[in-house]
């Protein structure tokens, strides 16, 4: 039934959904048509939000560039490569390749999020180079498992609201994430998903008369260049590994510093750990460099994308729609269904604001107070929000951009196998938020 329904969806990907640059500018004009619409903002308004808001975004983009740049670094350091190969070697079947690359991502996705976007990339190819499956679904079910990322250890909105002197301590206190991602019904939602996610990816698996096999120029290795018979004193230290343990060494003591001393896994944390341990597991600078030249070749869509987005949630923030679209949703809502309808806002609004950090800043004070309002459990809701931020990746290709880099693929290559999981995860997540 799965795969009868993907066959549709693909087509209609593959045909009509475009390069991941136009569809941000459509988005741009989207937003911007429905500020002035529905919010009366002026165009001169609406051009001073938008380009005051372009270059918001430029740190997170460095990091998101790093995310992929790292992480391929360390994926393609040789003992890396063997470990994946072993991993890999688990399956010969299709339809167990496409089931452990979803227990992968999955797994990888609850532990962080950019570790589980690159993993699952670099597992997705490694497979690919040893079992004859359909390699865009192949990545597709790497992508989905990124759908759990919100529920998991990295979630920055439960994260956010468990921090003393978050921005709306005062009006909400610290709430514990045993009451938000340890809740017994978080768990339970991610007990549905992460069974249905590899399922879903499984029942998809095209004929095989109807595979797309991947272009094997995407999977060649990059080969650093053979040292010379006579190296001089600088290709002597382009192959030594004394300048890779000189410097490798300290940062994995910082690591383990900051973790001894109490610190967490975020985002800049997670690259730093790839690319230490990719600098000493590579063993000389050359080897480094050629796996550097042959990662950051996918970053393009990022380097011109995001401040394209940052441009997006100034517009969406700025003009006050974010605010109104979340409000319409809780004029609608009771104290049992807001966190239901807070999980249906949230993904509307993600398509337009794809950032958890950002989207909590924009839908939290029209969220919150309806919350206290109504007598709603303001930890649900705050999920509610955290589920529908991650629901709807599964459509916007924003984040999918670092994988696809790695992959070599396009959004509408995977898109329309994503569109099954969104109606699929849709269901279990909102279904048990409107339950509980």
């Amino acid at each position: 039934m799965l795969r009868i329904l993907s066959r549709p969806a693909t087509r209609l990907m593959e045909r009509w959904l475009p390069d991941a640059f136009i569809f941000v500018i459509v988005l741009t004009l989207i937003a911007a048509a429905a500020a002035m619409l529905t919010q009366g903002t002026g165009p001169v308004e609406l051009i001073e939000y938008w380009g005051n808001g372009f270059w918001s975004l430029l740190s997170f983009a460095m990091q998101m560039l790093l995310v992929l740049v790292t992480g391929f670094i360390l994926a393609s350091s040789p003992p890396v490569r063997r470990v994946l190969g072993m991993m890999a070697g688990l399956t010969s079947s299709r339809g167990g390749a496409i089931l452990l690359v979803s227990v992968v991502s999955l797994a990888a996705s609850w532990i962080n999020w950019g570790f589980g976007l690159v993993v699952g990339a670099i597992f997705a190819k490694e497979l690919a180079r040893k079992v004859r499956v359909d390699y865009r679904l192949l990545v597709a079910a790497a992508y989905s498992g990124f759908v759990i990322w919100h529920g998991g250890l990295s979630g920055s909105i439960p994260l956010t609201v468990a921090t003393p002197g978050h921005f709306t301590e005062n009006q909400i206190g610290v709430i514990p994430t045993g009451e938000t991602l340890f809740s017994s019904w978080n768990l339970m939602i991610l007990l549905a998903v992460v069974i249905a996610v590899p399922l879903v990816n499984r029942m998809m698996l095209p004929l095989e008369r109807e595979e797309v096999l991947v272009d094997p120029e995407l999977l060649r290795e990059p080969q650093p260049a053979p040292p010379s018979a006579r190296p001089s004193p600088a290709e002597w230290l382009e192959t030594s590994p004394l300048l890779m343990i000189l410097i490798g060494v300290p940062g994995l003591a910082w690591l383990a510093l900051h973790f001894l001393g109490g610190g967490g896994l975020n985002l800049n944390v997670v690259n730093f750990l790839f690319l230490f341990a990719g600098i000493l597991l590579h063993g000389s600078p050359r080897s480094l460099l050629t796996a550097l030249d042959e990662g950051v070749r996918g970053g393009a869509g990022i380097v011109v994308q995001f401040p394209f987005y940052a441009g997006i949630m100034a517009i969406m923030t700025d003009s006050g729609l974010a605010a109104s679209l979340s409000g319409w949703f809780v004029s609608i809502s009771t104290a049992e269904t807001l966190p239901f309808w807070s999980f249906i806002s949230a993904g509307i609004v993600n398509l337009f604001v794809p950032s958890g950090g950002g989207q909590w800043a924009v839908q939290a004070p029209v969220m919150l107070p309806a919350a206290e309002a109504l007598g709603a459990d303001i930890a649900k809701v705050v999920m509610g929000v955290a589920w529908g931020d991650a629901w709807t990746n599964l459509l916007q290709p924003f984040w999918a951009l670092p994988m696809l880099g790695i992959a070599g693929l396009k959004p509408r290559d995977i898109m329309g196998f994503c569109v099954v999981h969104l109606l699929v995860v849709g269901v279990i997540v909102g279904g048990i938020l409107w339950v509980i």
